[in-house]
């Protein structure tokens, strides 16, 4: 063997300038971009959880829009408890914990909206 090193040589492939076959986009990658596919998927998340957001605000009126309803059509006005008419106790105590369990609803149902629609941008993928 000799003492001189060794050249490297650079060998390259005559077609490293064709045009490359198109790879298949992520379905992730069509959401990230707002492609056509992925504005439906981001459209049906948002109508999922529209469509949510107005069940818990009519949930919500419902139920505390009668409650001036409920006032005039029943005698409660009269009716204490522990020294509080009913109607303040129920404006001043019972009303904080059902809009705690509405709120705390609605996180459930849009953390499992979200989930919902991973899952189907995963499956699809996976299909694919």
């Amino acid at each position: 063997m000799s003492d001189e090193p060794i050249t490297r040589v650079r060998i390259t492939s005559p077609r490293t300038l064709a045009a490359r076959s198109r790879t298949r986009r992520s379905n992730a990658a069509e959401i990230d971009e707002l492609t056509r596919l992925g504005e439906v998927y981001v459209q049906s998340l948002m109508r999922a959880q529209l469509r949510l957001a107005g069940y818990v605000v009519l949930l919500l009126a419902v139920s505390l829009g009668l409650l001036p309803v409920l006032f005039q059509v029943l005698p409660v006005d009269h009716v204490h408890v522990l020294g509080v008419r009913l109607p303040w106790l129920l404006l001043g105590v019972v009303v904080y914990p059902w809009l705690l369990v509405l709120a705390w609803w609605y996180v459930r149902r849009a953390e499992r909206n979200e989930a919902a629609f991973i899952e189907l941008v995963d499956r699809r993928e996976d299909a694919s």
